[in-house]
Parts: C-alpha cells; sequence; structure tokens
C-alpha cells in the first residue's frame, strides 16, 4: 500500500510540474503540497488499514473543499478574462 502512495505522489508531481509550466502558480503549490504529503505518508510504513483511513480522510477533505468552492466561489457566466 505504501508503493501506491508514491504513484500518488509521482503523478501530482507531474500535473505539478505541468501547472507551474502553464503559469498556474497556486495550483501548482497546491499539488506540490500534495506531492510532499503522499511521499512522506508513503515512508512511514503504517499499516493498510490505516492508509485507507488516511485516504478516506483525504478525499473527505477534497470533496468538501471542491463543493464550497464550485459552489460559493465561482460565479456562472464570469469569465476571469
Amino acid at each position: 500500500m505504501d508503493r501506491m502512495y508514491r504513484v500518488l505522489g509521482f503523478w501530482t508531481g507531474i500535473f505539478a510540474v505541468m501547472f507551474f509550466v502553464g503559469d498556474m502558480y497556486t495550483t501548482s503549490l497546491i499539488f506540490f503540497g500534495q506531492t510532499g504529503f503522499f511521499l512522506l505518508l508513503s515512508y512511514l510504513k503504517l499499516s493498510e488499514r490505516m492508509y485507507m483511513y488516511v485516504f478516506g480522510a483525504y478525499l473527505t477533505v477534497f470533496f468538501i473543499g471542491f463543493t464550497y468552492w464550485s459552489t460559493f466561489m465561482m460565479t456562472p457566466g464570469v469569465s476571469g478574462h
């Protein structure tokens, strides 16, 4: 299970670099933070049950944040450009 967190860290790192190259600095910082979080967790040698609990908590926080952002922060029909 710890290897899957390294895989998650690898892919979030790839996304972070692509966001950085695309001049999306805030998004790239968020993904660099996630990369560090996943790589740190992968070397803690937790039990498989604990890895599943951590991943469930991560998904819960993500979905709450995404729902809040898409509901209250995005204005329909308004473009930033």
